[in-house]
């Protein structure tokens, strides 16, 4: 097999991964020392000329001139008799270079010659997917479900790279089905084995940000920032966004007329509930913005603690709260405070006994019940000894319960 031949026979490889001409000289120079080093040691008294412009290459050895019958290594010295009889002019010591053609390598060399040829020309396509993908961390990437696993999904784009979409990246509601096209973002790259691993994601707060930018052409040309996005992926998130100029609305603008522009982002998200709020400066009106649509009688706010102290009316609190907690939680991330909520009892605020079952034996709840007092408000209004002379329990019994409504209900 001469050079061009060999070099041709990787013709298809080349193509198929578009490995430009220079690159593929590069690796077949790279491939030819490392046959050279396995067969003889060492590249060292090697010259590997390649060509891309006639796709061709050159082997050159180059030995050492020696006295008659003073050769220790063949391969390496050619001894002057030798020598003169190319070129009379050649003296002991001297460099002798000649080309070794590459049949004279020997088949088994050139066999292995192409599965390092092979080999070499993985590792850059390898090479060249981890620079691709490590510059994309952070971007979308589209990708058709290949393979649904226990713990992750495989993906393929349009070039057939894989992806792996772990279930911790998943969101919860998530139902794939084969050949079903999906969105994500580039969570990470890094090699596994000689392979890299492209991981997505679609629970991170960067594949709403990405999905936003998509979506409101103001936050892609920067007319709206997005100053934070926080997310409990599949349940609820939240955003807060700013405008250069005050003129505009940035909160309408991300929500579009009836929600159009954050319709798509919802169905993508799963139906993922998205609070949009403008963000301030002020971190009182930050928190309280970040709440939502709750009432709110005061704020205190400890700006080196990062803790704000909210005071609502008792009807408010589920609403300030959430649903498990997610509407605090998401506004303590957004504003970077931790939220704590003082319920504020007014004079016709009154909570049922049977509310603090959890606390208080229902047995004693009954005893109270028995005599008219239903109420938290009904048994706080009256003193101890009061008490005693109206329920069969013990005064101690009486000051427990006494003390968990004032704990509870007045706080």
């Amino acid at each position: 097999m001469d050079n061009i031949a060999l070099i041709e026979s990787f013709g298809d490889f080349k193509d198929e991964k578009g490995i430009s001409k220079i690159d593929l000289m590069a690796i077949i120079e790279d491939a030819l020392k490392t046959l050279l080093r396995k067969r003889y040691d060492s590249d060292d008294h090697f010259d590997v000329i390649v060509n891309p412009d006639k796709g061709d290459f050159q082997i050159f050895l180059n030995k050492t001139i020696v006295e008659d019958e003073m050769s220790e290594d063949d391969d390496l010295e050619i001894e002057i008799s030798e020598a003169k009889k190319i070129d009379p002019t050649f003296e002991v010591g001297e460099d002798f270079t000649m080309e070794i053609p590459v049949a004279q390598l020997g088949r088994r060399n050139i066999l292995t010659l192409k599965q390092i040829l092979a080999t070499k020309l993985q590792e850059h396509n390898n090479a060249m997917l981890y620079e691709q993908f490590r510059d994309r961390i952070g971007e979308i990437v589209i990708g058709e479900i290949h393979h649904i696993r226990h713990k992750h999904v495989i993906l393929l784009d349009d070039e057939e790279n894989e992806f792996i979409l772990p279930k911790e990246n998943q969101i919860p509601s998530d139902f794939f089905k084969k050949g079903e096209s999906i969105r994500a973002i580039v969570e990470s790259v890094d090699f596994k084995g000689s392979k890299p691993q492209i991981i997505i994601s679609r629970t991170a707060p960067k594949f709403l940000e990405k999905l936003l930018e998509l979506e409101i052409p103001e936050i892609q040309d920067g007319t709206i920032m997005l100053k934070k996005v926080v997310r409990i992926p599949g349940e609820k998130a939240k955003i807060a966004v700013d405008a250069y100029d005050d003129r505009i609305d940035p909160v309408g603008a991300c929500v579009g007329v009836k929600g159009s522009r954050i319709h798509g982002v919802v169905r993508e998200l799963r139906n993922e509930n998205i609070d949009v709020i403008q963000w301030a400066k002020n971190p009182e009106l930050l928190v309280k913005r970040a709440l939502g649509n709750v009432i709110i009688n005061k704020i205190d706010i400890n700006e080196e603690t990062n803790y704000a102290l909210v005071y609502t009316p008792v009807e408010e609190i589920s609403k300030v709260i959430g649903k498990q907690g997610q509407n605090i939680r998401l506004a303590s991330w957004l504003s970077g405070f931790e939220i704590d909520v003082y319920r504020e009892a007014s004079e016709d605020d009154d909570v049922e006994l049977k509310e603090f079952d959890d606390d208080i034996e229902a047995w004693v709840l009954e005893e109270f019940r028995k005599v008219g007092l239903t109420t938290a408000k009904s048994v706080l209004d009256k003193d101890t000894s009061t008490l005693l002379n109206m329920v069969d329990l013990e005064e101690e019994t009486i000051e427990d319960v006494k003390r968990i409504l004032k704990e509870e209900f007045e706080e």
